[in-house]
């Protein structure tokens, strides 16, 4: 019995002791597989890079890419959602209440060159005129950038019906 056991334990052990052999068409299958799945994951990180849709601003030089202005200026045209989670309370209610409390307040309809019964699509479709023709990196008079911030002040308060009506509360007080 003690043979039979020691012969099993001999048999095990040159078992484990046999070396991979591995060829050369072998290793080169590992190699190319290893590659591919690397490739493959680098092409899945960068996919948004590579998907990105180049826009006509991409293609150009303008001043703007240089002093990093282009997302001072430019909003997307399409969110017309509401955040979830957002407070009635927020910053943009507590700016636009000081706001309503100067004096000085800017008559957004003028700005735009709207009616004050006019449609939001009318007001959009002002507001993409206007700032074509006042934004800095096709008009380079020095107060294209302050009359660019008004255009967008105006736009948003303008664009926003529960601002609108507020706005619209207040501008007829006067």
């Amino acid at each position: 019995m003690i043979q039979n056991v020691s012969a099993q334990i001999d048999d095990t052990e040159k078992k484990l002791q046999m070396e991979l052999d591995v060829t050369d068409e072998q290793k080169i299958i590992l190699f190319s597989g290893f590659a591919i799945a690397v490739i493959g994951l680098f092409i899945y990180l960068a996919r948004d890079i590579i998907l990105r849709k180049k826009t006509t601003y991409d293609d150009k030089e303008f001043d703007s890419k240089n002093d990093k202005t282009y997302e001072k200026y430019h909003s997307d045209w399409s969110d017309d959602y509401e955040e979830i989670g957002t407070r009635k309370n927020s910053k943009e209610d507590k700016e636009f209440r000081r706001l309503l409390q100067d004096p000085s307040l800017p008559d957004y309809y003028k700005i735009l060159d709207v009616s004050h019964n006019a449609t939001l699509e009318e007001i959009k479709k002002q507001y993409r005129i206007m700032a074509k023709k006042i934004h800095p990196d096709k008009n380079k008079e020095e107060k294209s950038d302050e009359a660019m911030v008004q255009i967008n002040k105006a736009y948003e308060i303008l664009s926003n019906e529960e601002l609108r009506k507020k706005y619209d509360i207040h501008l007829n007080k006067d």
